[in-house]
């Protein structure tokens, strides 16, 4: 089976990583704080299937949350309402 190619987070600029090392130490929220993780973790090379093996999550879930980061960047990293839910039904 031919692996897959590899996906890594753009380059991160130093304010960036700095801000992701803030949400990491700060962040409530599970999701919030575990896609910050997999961009830090990927920002310097490490590759989607160790990732995912070391947070014990989906390679699939690794490379969304990268791909998400590209398109969207900071705002990736927070979770979404699901459709049909109010914010406070969560």
């Amino acid at each position: 089976m031919p692996r897959r190619p590899g996906v890594f987070v753009r380059p991160v600029s130093m304010a960036e990583g700095q801000r992701l090392q803030r949400i990491g130490r700060a962040a409530k929220d599970p999701v919030r704080l575990r896609r910050a993780i997999v961009v830090l973790m990927s920002a310097p090379g490490q590759a989607a299937p160790d990732i995912a093996h070391l947070l014990r999550v989906r390679e699939d879930y690794v490379r969304d949350v990268i791909h998400a980061f590209h398109a969207r960047g900071f705002a990736a990293l927070n979770p979404q309402v699901e459709r049909g839910q109010a914010e406070g039904d969560q």
